[in-house]
């Protein structure tokens, strides 16, 4: 690959009107940190920062021809999936990961939106389970998700560990969720934890977070970061755009993806030519 141009981050997720989360955050995010996005829609919401209204997943025969038209065409260096949405996405997507063993592919297991509305079917765990927990580079889902995807496990290292006994080779378990003074976020590979990373818990709720973060991490893995140094400063930029997010409807904060641009002097209009 020619090391003047951004590398290509393919990504599997659903489109969101507020531009907050799915596409549009990764999109941002992916943009923000030096990639070139290829974007392949798995699934079309209806929803605000308030919730979500209704969703409708996209036809697998078309979410597998948007994903070949990019894989045979560019130079595709990491693969995130969002929001699948049902079993048979699962299924083509792994489909897909099958032909392309060698680019590395960060799953976030997405089940509900930031506020909890669902995002999926019940045969998802399972066919996340099944089909691309062994086939990831890196997981992120916060604790609540993880409980669900290792539900006989009895503590978060545990459910870690199960996890990477299906075949994912690293785990990074958020604590947003989680009732602490601290978010504390666990990032675990090579059968144990690797670092555990602390930040400041924000006041406020946040829509999108987990797209930035985990679309973050497809972008370091990409620029060719190693796993620790890619999750580190991932964590870093997602903290940093919600500590910078406003809120622009009823509900939700949303990140701002390009809050260093903002800090940078920009022309005046009149000055613009």
């Amino acid at each position: 690959m020619n090391p003047t141009l951004p590398p290509v981050v393919l990504v599997f997720a659903g489109t969101d009107p507020t531009g907050g989360a799915g596409l549009s955050a990764d999109i941002l995010t992916l943009a923000s940190l030096g990639c070139h996005p290829a974007p392949v829609v798995t699934a079309v919401t209806a929803q605000d920062t308030v919730g979500v209204k209704q969703f409708t997943s996209v036809e697998t025969e078309l979410i597998i021809a948007q994903a070949r038209a990019v894989l045979e065409d560019m130079p595709v260096a990491a693969i995130k999936t969002g929001m699948l949405g049902n079993s048979a996405t699962v299924g083509a997507v792994a489909s897909i990961l099958e032909d392309y063993p060698d680019i590395p592919v960060i799953v976030d297991p997405v089940q509900s939106s930031s506020r909890g509305d669902p995002l999926t079917d019940e045969s998802l765990v399972d066919a996340l389970r099944t089909l691309l927990v062994p086939r990831a580079t890196l997981l992120t889902p916060n604790s609540e998700e993880v409980r669900l995807l290792a539900p006989d496990a009895d503590t978060l290292d545990a459910c870690a560990q199960e996890l990477m006994s299906l075949g994912c080779a690293h785990v990074l378990i958020t604590g947003t969720h989680e009732n602490t003074p601290k978010v504390v976020n666990r990032l675990f590979g090579n059968k144990r934890l690797l670092e555990t990373l602390s930040c400041e818990r924000l006041p406020k709720s946040y829509h999108g977070s987990g797209c930035v973060l985990a679309s973050a991490c497809a972008a370091n893995l990409a620029h060719g970061l190693e796993p620790v140094n890619a999750v580190t400063q991932a964590l870093k930029y997602t903290w940093h755009t919600l500590q910078h997010g406003f809120r622009l409807g009823m509900g939700q904060h949303l990140p701002d993806h390009m809050y260093w641009a903002r800090e940078i002097d920009m022309p005046n209009k009149t000055d613009a030519k």
